[in-house]
């Protein structure tokens, strides 16, 4: 422990990010015990009930749901990623030139591709 602490020095590049992880563990597991400890341990028949699907907490983990849903999931997933890369694509555009500007080019014509084809095949349809 003491060969630990020694090679940690206030000079150290890393310091200030050990400091950061430790203080955010530290406020982490101090609210969380925090709000065990301070916050009411009674059963609310508010908190149980249905909310905004519809459907009732409580039951039992035989509920059918339609494919429709993970299709819709999927699908949301799928463009939810193209905008992640999208983000650093824009912040290095002008470095990336031509080359990248073709290279998301045809990023974004295969999404479209797979959006125009889940769109003939009714996968964006609500009935």
């Amino acid at each position: 422990m003491s060969g630990l602490l020694a090679s940690l020095q206030f000079s150290s590049p890393y310091f200030p990010v050990i400091v950061l992880m430790a203080v955010a563990v530290g406020l982490s597991a101090g609210f969380v015990f925090l709000s065990q400890w301070v916050g009411p341990k009674r059963y609310d028949r508010t908190k149980y009930s249905e909310y905004e699907c519809g459907v009732d907490p409580l039951t039992t983990s035989t509920v059918r749901i339609s494919v429709k849903f993970f299709l819709v999931a999927i699908l949301f997933l799928l463009f939810d990623l193209e905008t992640t890369f999208l983000y650093p694509w824009a912040v290095l555009y002008r470095s990336l030139g031509l080359f990248g500007f073709v290279e998301m080019g045809v990023f974004v014509g295969i999404l479209l591709v797979g959006l125009v084809y889940a769109w003939k095949k009714g996968a964006l349809e609500w009935q």
